[in-house]
């Protein structure tokens, strides 16, 4: 079996694991980061987003394997080592912009790409756009969507 060697959230980790094991799988299974969530298996929902070397990745969609080498970063590695959350995470909770919390990693991870890449700015329209490839089943995005705006500018205040 195929050995994967990345760093996870800033810690470096080599996995044995099968070729058609996927990234969520390797994340939920082997190191225990179960915050990723799987929510369709087939791309659509988005609650499996991560980070791949500095990009958002649904993370059901890619091997393992092909992660061999890339520094991944998961809802549990957003917040500092002393437990202050990102600003992303910050504006969800202060503006409620989640009901049963099951796509909210996925939301949250996609969101601060989103904000990331954009430092000029997003209009509501912008951020439901880019919002398109997560599903949230319980808030109608009103909430989420005025939570990505709030943070905006305290991700790029330098």
């Amino acid at each position: 079996m195929p050995q994967v060697t990345l760093t996870v959230n800033g810690k470096t980790s080599t996995v044995e694991v099968e070729g058609r094991t996927l990234l969520v799988e390797l994340l939920r299974e082997k190191l225990g980061l179960t915050g990723t969530h799987v929510g369709c298996d087939t791309s659509q929902c988005g609650a499996c987003v991560v980070h791949v070397d500095g990009n958002s990745v649904k993370s059901c969609t890619m091997l393992a394997v092909q992660a061999d080498g890339s520094s991944v970063t998961t809802i549990e590695g957003l917040a500092k080592a002393d437990g202050t959350l990102h600003p992303m995470q910050e504006m969800f909770r202060e503006h409620h912009a989640l009901q049963c919390g099951f796509c909210t990693p996925g939301m949250v991870m996609a969101a601060v790409d989103l904000v990331a890449k954009n430092p000029q700015g997003l209009s509501e329209e912008q951020i439901r756009h880019g919002l398109e490839g997560n599903l949230c089943r319980c808030t109608g995005y009103h909430n989420i969507v005025k939570a990505i705006d709030a943070a905006q500018p305290l991700m790029h205040a330098k």
